[in-house]
C-alpha cells in the first residue's frame, strides 16, 4: 500500500473559522420591521397634516372649553351658533352655508351631523342666540352641534 497513510487526521486541511456575518444586508424580519416604520410614520403625517381633520380637532376643542367655561345661556348659545356657522363655512364652503339663516340654517346643520338641533331644540338655540331666550336646552345644543362638528363630509 505505498502512499496511502494511515493517519487520516493528518490529511485535513488546518481548522479555520468561518467569517463573521457581515451587517448587510440584513434578514428579512428587518425589512420587514423597516417597512411598517415607514407606513407608519406615513400614515401618522398624513393623518395629522389633513386639513379637514384638523379644521374638526380645532373645533372640536373650542367646543368644549364653550361647554366647561360658559355659564350665561344666552352668550352660550351665539358663541355656539357663531362656531357651528364658522365650521360650515370653511368645511363645506362659502357657497353651501353662508347664505344660510334661520329653517334652512337649521335643515343643513341637521342634514350634516346635528340631529339633536331638529325641531324645537334648534330653533330655540337661533332664538336665544339672537337675543330672544326661550326655554333652554343646553345639553341638546352641546350634543347637536358636537354631532355637527364630527359628521365627516
Amino acid at each position: 500500500m505505498g502512499g496511502l497513510k494511515t493517519d487520516w487526521l493528518a490529511q485535513l486541511a488546518p481548522p479555520h473559522a468561518p467569517p463573521p456575518p457581515g451587517w448587510w444586508p440584513p434578514a428579512p424580519g428587518w425589512w420587514g420591521l423597516a417597512l411598517l416604520l415607514v407606513l407608519v410614520a406615513m400614515m401618522l403625517i398624513y393623518g395629522h397634516r389633513r386639513p379637514a381633520a384638523h379644521l374638526r380637532r380645532a373645533a372640536l376643542r373650542e367646543l368644549e372649553a364653550l361647554a366647561r367655561g360658559q355659564n350665561d345661556d344666552v352668550r352660550l348659545a351665539g358663541e355656539l351658533e357663531q362656531l357651528m356657522r364658522r365650521y360650515a363655512v370653511a368645511a363645506y364652503g362659502r357657497e353651501a352655508a353662508a347664505r344660510l339663516s334661520g329653517a334652512d340654517w337649521l335643515a343643513f346643520v341637521v342634514a350634516h351631523g346635528g340631529k339633536e338641533l331638529a325641531g324645537e331644540a334648534g330653533h330655540a338655540l337661533l332664538r336665544t342666540a339672537y337675543g330672544s331666550p326661550v326655554q333652554i336646552d343646553r345639553v341638546r345644543w352641546l350634543k347637536g352641534a358636537r354631532g355637527f362638528l364630527k359628521a365627516r363630509r
